[in-house]
């Protein structure tokens, strides 16, 4: 497909130890857009809340940024799973990618316009980006065998570490460029994220050759031979359940935390210096672990790090809560333990879709688990906005950490079924 013959596949198919050379080379090319993706990904988190609040003038809705761009990105992961199994993984990424670029780049003119309509409409576009960033991680995963795919998941998402880390704490560098050229300061880092998203899209849509999905299916193919592949259809739906219930978590757990947390710093007198500090830590535990995490899920096994996901976000919440307001030191680890937290959810529950799905079925299954994880996230952020108004950020904190145990039943009953 897209210029690839029958023959190039045949040609990995039955030569493992090219088939293992193609493997660590998709590794290498989604982790160079994971670069990408991640500073990409890191404005709408960082400033996205605070331009709402700006252009709005209320912390009511302050989340509804953080709203919007989930929720734009529960359709894109649709869309972008079913692009990637009809024509493989590079054309449903590479789409994704450029599409979610687009979108911060209406960001900028909305913020120039002062158009808050137009500044939902291109945070829902924008959108894309994020769903794209996480969907990437699947492709890594395609020619792993059971024992290598929490690794590869990791694998990939720990490059996405540099550019998501490196995007809050240029804020402020950002911000000063735009001014500069005449565009509010707060949109400055959309600039980034739109170059950043554009640069994913061209790395993968130019180098992602020949495509990890459709090898994997002419891999499967060559399995239906063996009667046994059939046998595990209950294991599946059960593990699918599972692994979307663990992403589906933890996800309202750390975007509702998350999002009100730059309105909170900002309330009690910190800078958007400390504010980018405080989430590039946050953005740095959710994905830096990532390779050590993959391992141990490898490892360990999907079971214990869910488990380990709910009680290290129970501990974040609960820090977050109880933190005095102006100690940074606190807020940092409050908000580093929410990333890992996430960080071993995704992971865990990442493994568990990929061990309950087949080439055939596979993207467009991952795409619509991922819609559920997004509007997951764009429930966390409009609650968290109404929440803080109505409560404060410490009962929003208590009550994420508090939510994040239901892992653990969920986690028993799997092991019971």
């Amino acid at each position: 497909m897209f210029g690839q013959s029958q023959d190039s596949f045949e040609h990995y198919v039955d030569s493992p130890d090219k088939l293992k050379n193609l493997y660590r080379r998709v590794l290498i090319v989604v982790s160079l857009s994971q670069i990408f993706g991640g500073a990409g990904l890191a404005a709408g988190i960082t400033v996205g809340a605070l331009l709402a609040q700006q252009m709005l003038g209320t912390d009511a809705y302050a989340g509804v940024p953080s709203a919007l761009f989930t929720l734009g990105s529960a359709g894109a992961a649709l869309i972008v799973g079913k692009l990637s199994q009809r024509y493989g993984r590079r054309i449903g990424l590479s789409t994704g990618f450029i599409v979610g670029g687009l979108g911060a780049i209406g960001v900028v003119i909305a913020a120039m316009m002062n158009s808050v309509i137009l500044l939902f409409a291109s945070l829902l576009i924008y959108g894309a980006g994020t769903a794209t960033n996480l969907q990437a991680r699947y492709a890594g995963t395609d020619l792993a065998n059971s024992k290598q795919r929490a690794t590869a998941i990791s694998t990939t998402m720990v490059m996405t570490t540099f550019g998501a880390v490196a995007g809050p704490n240029l804020v402020e560098i950002m911000g000063k460029f735009a001014v500069s050229i005449g565009v509010p300061s707060l949109a400055g880092p959309f600039i980034l994220s739109a170059t950043a998203f554009i640069l994913a899209g061209l790395v993968l849509f130019i180098m992602l050759r020949p495509d990890p999905l459709e090898i994997a299916k002419r891999i499967e193919a060559h399995k239906q031979v063996n009667k046994t592949e059939s046998l595990n259809k209950a294991n599946n739906k059960r593990g699918l359940t599972v692994g979307a219930t663990v992403m589906v978590l933890t996800q309202i757990v750390m975007v509702a935390i998350m999002t009100m947390t730059p309105v909170h710093m900002k309330h009690h007198g910190h800078g958007l210096s400390e504010v980018g500090i405080v989430i590039g830590f946050h953005v740095g535990a959710m994905y830096l672990p990532s390779l050590v995490t993959g391992i141990l899920v490898d490892k360990v096994g999907r079971t214990a790090m869910s488990i380990a996901s709910g009680v290290t976000l129970l501990f974040a919440g609960l820090l977050a809560a109880f933190a005095p307001s102006d100690s940074m030191v606190l807020l940092i680890v409050a908000l580093s333990l929410l990333g890992l937290g996430w960080n071993f959810g995704l992971i865990s529950g990442t493994a568990q879709i990929v061990d309950s799905t087949e080439p055939s079925t596979r993207a467009k299954t991952q795409g619509k688990i991922d819609v559920l994880v997004a509007l997951a996230g764009a429930s966390g952020g409009v609650l968290s906005g109404m929440v803080v108004a109505n409560a404060s950020y410490a009962i929003l904190s208590l009550a994420g950490g508090l939510l994040s145990l239901l892992l653990i039943p969920v986690v028993i009953w799997s092991r019971k079924a």
